[in-house]
């Protein structure tokens, strides 16, 4: 393939990521007549038309939508390439890529990675935070953080330890609503729990605090929304003790109700040599450990 084709394909993926070829311009750091010269090369080298020109912006055709998901796979093996190929002897510089839920993300990442990150200021970390995971068996993430073990082949994953998960509220909560005595009168508090995720109502229920058909006065399936609402006192909800201490939040019924959650470090076998990414991989999950073992 040559370097014209895949360019003119960057910018493919850039129109229909963006929606306008200026949007895409400004995406790629070229001229809008660049874009515009090899999105009509791509077109014509094709012989089909990839846009149609609407009062909100280009949509793709037909066509496009078909060489969508082939597009994204160049798009991810060129990234890997890049983050593979930069400072690959080097622990202190270059690329690592890390995936990990919004929850872990936000909550625990950022303070764990701080010394790491002022040690090797050379080094470049791209953070892929969301409830949907990058797939690392696909190279999409270099490193990925989880709350499962990875079953993914040709992946080395390491327990790290577990999240001690229990039912929380706010000084302010526990003041308007008092603390509750057993778990039959927590059940009739205002709870905060998930709305359609059902692996997280399984969770409750095999904890004893609620049946299936609970109705909870909060309901949200985003983790962060819902350590959001504890603070803000809107009621009784899951929190991890890690993260709960951190914001000041109070343990309800820590005798009765609790569970532990594993937490795993995984990456693909391949980059095990990859100097930064191998030491990135060992630093984070010694973090991890001593974050755990709170």
């Amino acid at each position: 393939m040559s370097g014209l084709e895949w360019e003119s394909q960057r910018v493919f993926l850039a129109v229909l990521r963006s929606g306008s070829l200026s949007g895409a311009a400004r995406m790629l750091g070229i001229a809008q007549a660049t874009a515009r010269r090899r999105l009509e090369s791509l077109e014509s080298g094709l012989g089909v038309n990839l846009f149609t020109r609407t009062p909100t912006g280009l949509t793709p055709t037909a066509s496009a939508r078909g060489l969508i998901h082939h597009v994204e796979s160049m798009a991810i093996a060129a990234e890997a390439f890049n983050r593979m190929a930069s400072g690959e002897t080097q622990v202190s510089c270059g690329i690592v890529r890390l995936t990990s839920s919004e929850f872990l993300g936000v909550e625990v990442l950022p303070g764990l990675l701080s010394e790491f990150h002022y040690k090797h200021p050379g080094l470049k970390l791209e953070m892929s935070i969301g409830d949907s995971l990058e797939d690392i068996s696909r190279q999409e993430s270099d490193i990925a953080v989880r709350l499962q073990r990875p079953n993914e082949a040709g992946i080395v994953a390491r327990r790290v330890g577990a999240l001690h998960v229990g039912i929380y509220a706010s000084a302010e909560c526990l003041e308007r609503y008092g603390e509750p005595a057993s778990i039959e009168a927590l059940r009739k508090a205002p709870l905060i729990g998930p709305d359609r995720r059902s692996a997280d109502l399984r969770r409750l229920v095999d904890m004893g605090l609620c049946e299936a058909d609970q109705s909870f006065t909060i309901a949200s399936d985003n983790h962060l929304f819902q350590l959001s609402a504890l603070k803000a006192g809107l009621g009784f909800g899951l929190c991890p003790a890690t993260v709960a201490a951190t914001h000041g939040l109070i343990e309800v019924l820590p005798d009765s109700l609790g569970l532990e959650v594993d937490v795993w470090i995984a990456m693909h076998n391949d980059l095990r040599k990859v100097g930064r990414i191998a030491h990135t991989f060992d630093a984070l999950g010694a973090a991890l450990t001593r974050y755990l073992e709170r």
